[in-house]
């Protein structure tokens, strides 16, 4: 019986991880499916959405059905091909972090439900929610997105900072209006809760227009 840390299974598991890691920034291979990938997954989501167009859904129904099937082998393949290859010798708690990981998690959650569905008689609406997940795998495959994240993660503690402000800002603004409006009008300012509808929508610049100071 041949075993799974003989020369060419490592090879071969060295290979397979160059491909789906180094992706644009690889060889043709990886930048092949690369590419492959990555229009699959704007495939995936345009077919989503017009899908839930009536006349689109009944006139190209087959088509849809053919393009989410291949796409759920293709993006389990992938994962399963992913959670092999996060370990050079083996290593199970490698394979658990990259699983337990939010790009681990935004994986599994591509493929998961569908096969669950395919076995129960759970509702196939709620699977819209998570074929619409699947954009998130963007984020490994364009250099752009990755920068982004990187720069989102580096500057995490000022974005807090930023929330904590806001926050705060809210509180404030909803304690005013309370004080103020709250005897005027009970209904939309009677409690601080109440009063951080009118703030949220203010500082947000949203406007909705359905509660006013008066």
């Amino acid at each position: 019986m041949m075993s799974w840390r003989t020369p060419n299974i490592v090879a071969l598991r060295r290979r397979v991880h160059e491909i789906l890691e180094q992706g644009s920034f690889g060889d043709s291979t990886s930048r092949a499916v690369n590419r492959f990938l990555v229009t699959m997954i704007v495939v995936n989501l345009l077919a989503t959405s017009l899908e839930t167009v009536p006349s689109l859904g009944a006139r190209y129904h087959a088509l849809f059905v053919v393009i989410e099937l291949l796409s759920l082998i293709l993006f389990t393949a992938e994962y399963v091909l992913r959670v092999w290859v996060a370990a050079d010798h083996d290593d199970a708690r490698a394979r658990l972090k990259y699983m337990l990981s939010p790009i681990g998690i935004v994986d599994l959650l591509a493929v998961a439900p569908f096969w669950i569905v395919l076995f129960t008689q759970a509702d196939l609406r709620f699977l819209i929610v998570f074929r619409m997940v699947r954009f998130l795998k963007l984020a490994r495959y364009s250099p752009g997105m990755r920068s982004l994240l990187d720069a989102l993660y580096t500057e995490r503690r000022a974005l807090f900072g930023c929330f904590v402000i806001i926050i705060g800002a809210t509180l404030v603004a909803a304690s005013i209006m309370h004080a103020v409006e709250g005897s005027a009008q009970p209904e939309k300012f009677g409690t601080i809760p109440d009063s951080m509808w009118w703030a949220v929508v203010t500082l947000a610049t949203v406007g909705y227009g359905d509660v006013t100071p008066i």
